[in-house]
């Protein structure tokens, strides 16, 4: 493995319906080329497709298909996340393009997600929270679900993590596209002798 690369790690945490995905989106939309977006739930999602004969791209969406199978597949995750923590995390970051320089990992959920990029990446992977009201939340979908909203899936990175970017995402685009300025600022510092990253 090339030890410098990527350049930067950018791994996402937040609630059901914060905004994790939609702020990664605009923050690669934004990035370019150089970009790429790795979802830890991707590879869990297609190898669970597979052994219940599901529809991999409708889990992958925003659906009520998805909603009906989240709770067994969050338990069938966990299984698999038990005999190898770090299982999920190797899957999404396999063959990636060296074209890309900055990952974003949209979706991290627990510490162990966490340690696993810190440890690899060292001070190149920095830890974004994705915060929004409650009530902005509901606004979008959210509806407590008993063995989801209390699982280590949405409450593993509660407590116990410095985070190094905290985003507020309650609605307002303005606010949002400031602070993803300031991020894109920092990820320039980072691509040292880079110069395509506008």
């Amino acid at each position: 493995m090339d030890s410098s690369y990527p350049k930067v790690v950018l791994v996402f945490s937040g609630k059901r319906k914060s905004g994790k995905d939609y702020t990664s989106a605009l923050l690669a939309e934004r990035l370019g080329d150089i970009c790429t977006i790795l979802t830890l739930s991707a590879p869990l999602k297609h190898q669970y497709a597979e052994i219940h004969g599901l529809d991999y791209n409708q889990l992958l969406s925003a659906s009520s298909y998805k909603e009906c199978y989240r709770h067994d597949m969050v338990v069938w995750g966990e299984k698999k996340r038990n005999e190898d923590p770090a299982i999920f995390c190797r899957l999404a970051t396999q063959n990636v393009s060296h074209q890309h320089k900055v990952w974003l990992i949209s979706d991290a959920r627990r510490k162990t997600d966490v340690a696993y990029f810190k440890k690899m990446y060292s001070d190149r992977a920095k830890l974004v929270r994705v915060e929004a009201d409650k009530s902005v939340r509901a606004s979008r979908g959210y509806v407590f679900k008993k063995g989801v909203d209390d699982s280590e899936t949405e409450c593993g990175l509660d407590e116990g993590v410095s985070w190094d970017v905290i985003i507020t995402n309650n609605g307002n685009q303005d606010d949002l596209d400031s602070q993803l300025t300031h991020v894109i600022s920092s990820i320039q510092h980072g691509l040292i002798n880079e110069t395509d990253v506008s």
